[in-house]
């Protein structure tokens, strides 16, 4: 071989490892030395050279080059000229139009029926364990694996495993899930109420790409086949190649904005198929996105297509490396889906499901407290890791710090303290037990539950709390029968029971909470004092009962008793003092929340998206003189959310509620907006109002907020890296109050508290508008509000800071 060739191939690849080495400052002598060597061989091979080289410039292997000075060369930088791109006359853009154009024609959801059977697993496990942790638990290395990417170490601690079969009819306007097995194992059996499986497969979504947008983290993205795909991506024929046997186009895809929530991968097409048959996607999202806590995330899609023409989806796999803070442990999450008996033909032995109510069905006739049931038809084998994962766990849970970190998990995640194993009886909500407002100053609140372990179809809850300023003993007692048994708590859907329940407690006119407990801890700094508060007493029938298309309905009947306070009087036209009045009603409640999902807490259910629309109709009735009532009471509401998605530029919610009181009554019972006292941000409430601000017996309300998932901030440079997020809220309520319920035109009616400041509304409703920045370190949300209207009421606030945690990838 001649030398100068030899030269050639050792000293390019070597400067070529080099320079993708990214510690290259400590390679800097290395480069000096190829490049004398380099130098050497052109040397020997000029006409110049000594008479001694020999024929064809080769020279003797046993030369000896010395170099006569070291010098440090420079780091060099090598970037690609700025390139050209357009969309118009791009064959790659065509191409991408004409798998959009086609796809309707592949999809074998579009036929009459079909179905095909799925196994979905999904693993969650902590990433790099260090070798000194391996050394203080030795165990640990029995169970080490290692990731489908970048082959790191992981050391799983959650498998979720699933069968389900997947029916489709009517060309796709009906599709139902049946549920057939369900296995878990790990971290999750400590909560008992499958919350982490729940969220694992919202974050996990199955991945259309055929649709304008992929949901998946929360969030909407942008997929590679959107209609507004060309405006958002750049498309480029990169390469030809065979994939399983099939000659394939390499469509490669990247997005105009690395920021965005956008993918960037292949498309791997069928040559020559003129309908654009997709054999393949491997895609995954920018490094620069702003999505938090993610670091890498990695979809795969598998295609086959059958003798119509139609494709199958065969195998679907999403890899995520995730950190929560940055330098602590980090975390692996991987889902594999895998599709087999695809047909055409009408499912028998599901004949039932294609009727049944609501979407899912899971046959759970045997399902134990984890929410496992039936037996996992795998369609590909465990790891020695994930088949070991229950052994695993039980000598994990042996290590004391794991053993209290968990312990002290589960109650910051449920919000009891279990008191046992298996628990009977848990005490909280422990958010509640020390709490302050003005009138009882420090609050000091214990309350608990009993689960399914001792009995699952009967249950209790209450609370006593004790105020240290009024002295005063407040207390619930609640009695449940569900019809349904249940794994562990009452509230677990789909409800069906007979509840009754007796409470006396504190009532905050016009500072009803809807979505947290009034004495939440994070409540008691408020911007202001406020004493209007009666005492209640409340005794309630009613029955529940959701059936599993997320329609429930409620029927009860109550008895209210409201003491008046000195901040409160009830004082008629005539000036003679009542200490209390009453009222019965029977009331009934409507809603239907198709597609709705919520993680499932012990008292209350927090949505996990707000996707799906929420309709709820309430009326109120009973007449004067029922079980010693004082008035007359009708009353109705309704209410109407959604959340509208703008493709990559964020969502809007949508609150609108509207509500009437038909009869006469006291101006307690009147429809007192929800005045916000916290420096806490809190939805349908009003954070610049005054409680009874506003008297009214009709209103029409709304509450938007536009979410612009960095819009904006994603194009600045520099802000763009804080990851922040645009947020801005407009909120508004017009009312009024009919005559029959002015106390100074009917005597019998109780004044308004001179205190109280109660005013009617004019012709202009009641608005507040915010702008504010959200994603500050990831969890912190900051919004000015500024109160646009009634802004001479006395000691009202005319702007102002507010804030809240707002947890979200």
């Amino acid at each position: 071989m001649k030398l100068f060739q030899l030269i050639y191939g050792f000293t390019n690849t070597k400067l070529m490892k080099i320079f993708s080495n990214r510690n290259i400052n400590g390679q800097i002598m290395h480069v000096a030395i190829y490049v004398a060597v380099w130098a050497a061989a052109l040397a020997a091979s000029s006409p110049r050279a000594d008479a001694s080289a020999k024929e064809d410039w080769e020279i003797d292997v046993d030369t000896t080059i010395f170099m006569r000075e070291a010098r440090e060369l420079q780091e060099i930088i090598v970037k690609p000229k700025k390139e050209k791109y357009s969309k118009r006359n791009n064959p790659a853009v065509e191409l991408m139009e004409r798998v959009r154009r086609y796809q309707r024609n592949g999809n074998p959801t579009l036929t009459d029926n079909y179905s095909y059977d799925q196994y979905d697993k999904t693993t969650l496990g902590l990433l790099d364990f260090s070798d000194k942790e391996l050394k203080r638990h030795k165990f640990l290395k029995n169970y080490i694996d290692t990731t489908r990417y970048g082959s790191r170490q992981v050391l799983y601690v959650l498998m979720k495993e699933k069968n389900a079969t997947q029916l489709y009819s009517d060309e796709g306007k009906r599709h139902k899930t049946v549920v057939r097995s369900r296995n878990s194992s790990g971290i999750d059996e400590a909560f008992n109420d499958g919350n982490v499986g729940t969220m694992l497969e919202e974050m996990f979504r199955e991945v259309d790409i055929y649709s304008d947008d992929i949901t998946m983290m929360a969030n909407r993205f942008v997929s590679p086949l959107s209609a507004i795909g060309a405006d958002y991506y750049k498309y480029f024929i990169t390469d030809t190649l065979d994939i399983d046997g099939t000659r394939c186009i390499q469509l490669t895809f990247t997005p105009h904005n690395h920021e965005s929530f956008s993918f960037m991968g292949n498309l791997y097409i069928e040559l020559g198929d003129t309908t654009g048959f997709v054999k393949k996607v491997s895609m995954k999202v920018p490094r620069t996105i702003n999505l938090n806590y993610v670091d890498n995330l990695y979809i795969d899609q598998t295609f086959e297509k059958d003798t119509l023409g139609r494709r199958h989806k065969v195998l679907d796999e999403m890899n995520l490396d995730l950190c929560l803070i940055p330098g602590t442990q980090r975390f692996y999450a991987h889902r594999t889906s895998r599709y087999t008996d695809f047909s055409y033909a009408r499912r028998k032995d599901l004949a039932r499901a294609y009727d049944m109510l609501g979407d899912v069905w899971e046959i759970d006739t045997d399902m134990d407290r984890h929410g496992n049931f039936g037996s996992v038809t795998r369609f590909e084998n465990l790891t020695h890791a994930e088949a070991n994962m229950g052994s695993f766990m039980t000598q994990l849970r042996e290590v004391p710090f794991f053993y209290w970190a968990e312990k002290v998990l589960v109650i910051l995640v449920n919000g009891y303290l279990k008191t046992g194993s298996p628990s009977k009886f848990d005490i909280g909500p422990v958010n509640t037990m020390i709490s302050g407002n003005t009138i009882e100053g420090v609050r000091l609140r214990l309350g608990g539950m009993t689960t399914a372990n001792l009995s699952p179809h009967w249950f209790a809850r209450g609370y006593a709390a004790y105020g240290t300023r009024d002295h005063r003993w407040k207390y619930k007692g609640e009695l449940e029968y569900s019809f349904n048994s249940k794994k562990y708590h009452s509230r677990e859907f789909p409800v069906n029971s007979l509840r009754a329940t007796y409470m006396y407690d504190l009532d905050m006119l016009g500072q009803h909470y809807l979505f947290t407990n009034a004495d939440n801890v994070f409540l008691t700094w408020k911007r202001k004092p406020s004493t209007l508060a009666t005492y209640r007493h409340l005794a309630k029938l009613e029955y529940n009962l959701e059936l599993r298309n997320l329609f429930s309905f409620s029927v009860w009947g109550e008895n209210v008793r409201q003491d008046a306070t000195r901040w409160l009087p009830f004082t008629d036209g005539t000036g003679k003092n009542y200490r209390h009045y009453s009222r019965t009603t029977f009331g009934v409640k409507l809603r239907y929340a198709p597609g709705e999902k919520f993680i499932q807490e012990k008292s209350t259910r927090v949505p996990i998206n707000m996707d799906a629309p929420v309709i709820q109709l309430t009326h109120e009735w009973g007449p004067k003189g029922l079980l010693g009532s004082d008035f007359t009471t009708q009353r109705t509401e309704l209410s109407v959310q959604k959340r509208f998605w703008f493709s990559a530029f964020g969502y809007t919610d949508i609150i609108v509620k509207g509500g009437m009181i038909w009869s006469q009554v006291q101006y307690p019972e009147l429809m007192w907006p929800n005045a916000n006292l916290s420096y806490t941000i809190q939805p349908e409430s009003y954070s610049l109002m005054n409680p009874m601000e506003f008297a009214m017996d009709k209103y029409a309300s709304w509450d938007l907020t536009y979410w612009g998932n960095g819009v904006l901030f994603n194009r600045i440079p520099l802000v763009k890296k804080a990851k922040l997020r645009e947020v801005v809220g407009f909120k508004g309520i017009y009312g009024g109050i009919s005559d029959r319920n002015k106390p100074e035109l009917n005597g019998n009616l109780f004044r308004f508290p001179t205190d109280s400041g109660t005013r009617y509304m004019g012709n202009t409703p009641y608005m507040e508008i915010s702008a504010g920045i959200d994603n500050i370190f990831t969890i912190l949300r900051v919004d000015y509000v500024w109160r646009l209207s009634y802004r001479d009421t006395p000691g009202a606030d005319r702007s102002g800071l507010r804030v809240a945690l707002h947890f979200t990838f």
